[in-house]
C-alpha cells in the first residue's frame, strides 16, 4: 500500500510539472505571436485576447515556493523569442533584455498569485488590473521598453485603435487584457486550477456553461465597451482632405551607416545624394528631404571646425556644398559632436536641419538631440556603480551618447510660399514612447518626422515591430508621421494611423508623399493628459493589494 501511494504521488508530481511546463510554453508563444514575428510580419492580433490566460492560470497552479522561478522562465523565454533579433546586434543585448524581464516578472508573478488569493471572487479581474499596471510601469525610467505591450498587436485594426487619442495606449491594452482575465475566471470556476482542486477535462466541460453564466454580466459589460470603442473608431477619424499639404521625400539607403569606416561613409553619401537627386527630379514639388538616423556619420559641425581629419572634413564639405546647391531643406541624421572641457567631445544622436543658402555654409543648422536613448546600447548612466558592465557595453557594438533635453520643433515653408508646417523629429527608439510624441506636439509640432536605423537587426520582424508602435503616436496626437529608415519600414502614416504608402524594405529607394498640416490649437485628450490611464492602473493595483492584505490580516485575527 505504501509503495502504491508513493508511485501515485510521484505520478501526480510529474503530471503537475507537465501541466505547468505546458502552460509556460504556451504563454511564451502567445506573447510573441500576436505581434509582428518571424512567421508573419503583421502578427496574429486575434491571439492577443487569449495570450495571458496561460500566465494567469500558471501563477495559480504553481506553488508559492516556485512561482518566482516560473516568472523568471517566462520573462527570459518570452523576450528571447520576441526580440530574437537583438542577438544579431550583440549577444549581450538579448542577454540584458531577457534577464531584465526575467527579474521584472520574478516580482510580478508573486503579485499575480497574491491577488488571486486575496480576492477569491474577483481575483481574475484584479489579476488583469495588475497586469495592466505592470505593462505600464515597465515602460518607465531609464530601462523603459515598449516592445511586448499587447495593444501594439492591433496596429492594423484601425477602428479599435482610434480610442487611444482619448485613453491612450493603456485603455486599449486593458480592453485586450480583460478578455484573458475573464476567460481565466471562467476556467477557474469550471475547472479549479490550484494543485489541490484541479479537476479533469470532463469536469471542465460539464461545469463550463454554469461558469459562463456566472460571468455573464461582466462579459456583457465587456461587449458593450467593445461596441462603444468600435462606434468611436468609426466616427472619430479626422477628415484632413481640406487641410493644406506639404510634400516630403524620404530616402532609404539600404545600409548600416556605422559599418565600414570612411569608405562606407563615402559610399553612403554618394547613394544618399543620388537617391535625393532622383526624388527631386521626378517630384519637383517636394518641400523637404529626409535622410535616416545617422545616415551621415562624420560629425558635420565638429569636422567643419576641426579640420585635422582631412578625409572626414572633405566628406563634410562635399555634403555641405551639395545641400547649399539644393532647392529644398534637408533633414539629416548625424553623430553630432560638441566641444567639452579639455580635448573631449560630447556626442549626441542628432538631427540637423539645413536650409540651403541660409544656414549651410558656414554650417549653423537647427539641431535636435535625441532625448530618449536606448538603454545599455546608447546610454548607461550607472558607469560608476557598475564599471565592469559599462566596460562590456563599450567593448560591444555600442555607441554611447549624451541625452538631449529639449523637444525641438522645426519649420518648413512649402514651395507655394504660403504653406508652412512645424514638425519634430523623434529619432528611432523615441517613436515607441507616447510621452515623447506628446512633448513634441505640446511644443507646437504638427507632424512627426521619424529618422530610424534598424539595419543592424537584419530582421523584417524587428522593423515591423518598430512600425507597429509608430502608428500609435499618430493616432494619440492626431498628427501625421513620416519615417525615413536605413533599410525599412520607410512610410507615411496619416493622423488616423493609416499607412498611406510604404517603400519596399532592404533596397535602395525613396518614397515621396504628402502630409496634411494640422491645426496646432486642436489637441487630443491624450496630448493634454498623457498616460493618465496607466497611472490609474498602477495606483489602483497598489491600493487593492494593500486593502486585500489588510482585510486578510483582520480576518485571521478574528478567527
Amino acid at each position: 500500500m505504501v509503495e502504491r501511494c508513493h508511485k501515485t504521488d510521484s505520478y501526480s508530481l510529474l503530471a503537475r510539472c507537465g501541466i505547468a511546463f505546458s502552460l509556460l510554453i504556451l504563454a511564451i508563444l502567445l506573447f510573441a505571436l500576436p505581434q509582428p514575428n518571424l512567421f508573419n510580419v503583421n502578427g496574429f492580433p486575434f491571439l492577443a485576447y487569449f495570450s495571458l490566460i496561460p500566465v494567469f492560470l500558471l501563477v495559480r497552479f504553481v506553488s508559492w515556493k516556485t512561482v518566482w522561478l516560473w516568472g523568471i522562465a517566462y520573462g527570459v523565454g518570452a523576450y528571447c523569442l520576441f526580440t530574437y533579433w537583438l542577438a544579431t546586434f550583440h549577444p549581450l543585448g538579448i542577454f540584458v533584455i531577457s534577464f531584465m524581464y526575467g527579474i521584472y516578472l520574478m516580482l510580478a508573478f508573486p503579485l499575480l498569485k497574491a491577488v488571486a488569493s486575496l480576492f477569491p471572487k474577483w481575483g481574475w479581474l484584479v489579476q488583469g488590473l495588475v497586469w495592466c499596471a505592470y505593462d505600464y510601469v515597465k515602460t518607465l525610467g531609464f530601462s523603459g521598453f515598449h516592445y511586448g505591450v499587447l495593444a501594439y498587436s492591433h496596429w492594423k485594426i484601425l477602428p479599435l485603435i482610434q480610442i487611444v487619442d482619448t485613453v491612450g495606449l493603456w485603455g486599449l491594452n486593458a480592453l485586450i487584457t480583460f478578455t484573458s482575465a475573464w476567460f481565466t475566471g471562467v476556467i477557474v470556476d469550471a475547472y479549479g486550477i490550484s494543485q489541490e482542486e484541479a479537476g479533469g477535462l470532463k469536469s471542465l466541460i460539464k461545469k463550463l456553461p454554469q461558469a459562463c453564466k456566472k460571468h455573464l454580466v461582466s462579459g456583457c459589460c465587456w461587449l458593450v465597451v467593445v461596441i462603444g470603442v468600435l462606434i468611436y473608431g468609426f466616427v472619430s477619424p479626422i477628415d484632413y482632405t481640406e487641410h493644406p499639404q506639404v510634400e516630403v521625400a524620404l530616402i532609404q539607403q539600404n545600409s548600416d551607416p556605422w559599418v565600414g569606416g570612411i569608405s562606407a561613409y563615402q559610399r553612403d553619401l554618394k547613394t544618399l545624394k543620388r537617391l535625393s537627386d532622383e526624388a527631386l527630379a521626378e517630384h519637383p514639388q517636394v518641400d523637404f528631404v529626409v535622410w535616416p538616423e545617422t545616415a551621415f556619420v562624420p560629425r558635420i559641425l565638429w569636422h567643419y571646425q576641426h579640420r585635422y581629419e582631412r578625409d572626414k572634413f572633405q566628406l563634410v564639405d562635399d555634403l555641405l556644398q551639395y545641400i547649399d546647391r539644393a532647392a529644398v531643406p534637408f533633414v539629416i541624421g548625424n553623430d553630432h559632436g560638441v566641444d567639452s572641457l579639455g580635448n573631449s567631445v560630447i556626442d549626441y544622436n542628432a538631427v540637423l536641419f539645413f536650409n540651403p543658402g541660409k544656414n549651410t555654409l558656414p554650417p549653423a543648422p537647427g539641431v535636435y538631440g535625441k532625448m530618449k536613448l536606448v538603454p545599455f546600447t546608447e546610454y548607461f548612466p550607472f558607469d560608476k556603480q557598475f564599471p565592469k558592465l559599462y566596460e562590456m557595453l563599450l567593448n560591444g557594438d555600442t555607441h554611447m551618447w549624451e541625452p538631449g533635453n529639449e523637444p525641438v520643433v522645426f519649420e518648413v515653408e512649402g514651395n507655394d510660399g504660403a504653406t508652412k508646417i512645424n514638425f519634430s523629429t523623434p529619432i528611432c527608439f523615441e517613436d515607441t514612447f507616447g510621452f515623447v510624441g506628446r512633448r513634441f506636439v505640446n511644443a507646437g509640432a504638427q507632424a512627426f518626422v521619424n529618422l530610424s536605423n534598424d539595419a543592424w537587426s537584419k530582421s523584417l520582424a524587428c522593423q515591423y515591430q518598430h512600425l507597429s508602435m509608430a502608428v500609435f503616436r499618430s493616432v494619440e496626437n492626431r498628427v501625421p508621421t513620416v519615417r525615413a529608415t536605413t533599410t525599412g519600414q520607410t512610410c507615411i502614416i496619416d493622423p488616423n494611423g493609416k499607412i498611406l504608402a510604404m517603400a519596399e524594405p532592404f533596397i535602395e529607394t525613396y518614397l515621396v508623399g504628402s502630409i496634411p498640416v494640422m491645426d496646432k490649437s486642436v489637441k487630443t485628450i491624450y496630448t493634454r493628459l498623457g498616460d493618465y490611464v496607466g497611472v490609474i492602473f498602477a495606483v489602483a493595483s497598489g491600493l487593492l493589494l494593500v486593502v486585500g492584505l489588510v482585510v486578510r490580516c483582520i480576518s485571521r485575527k478574528r478567527n
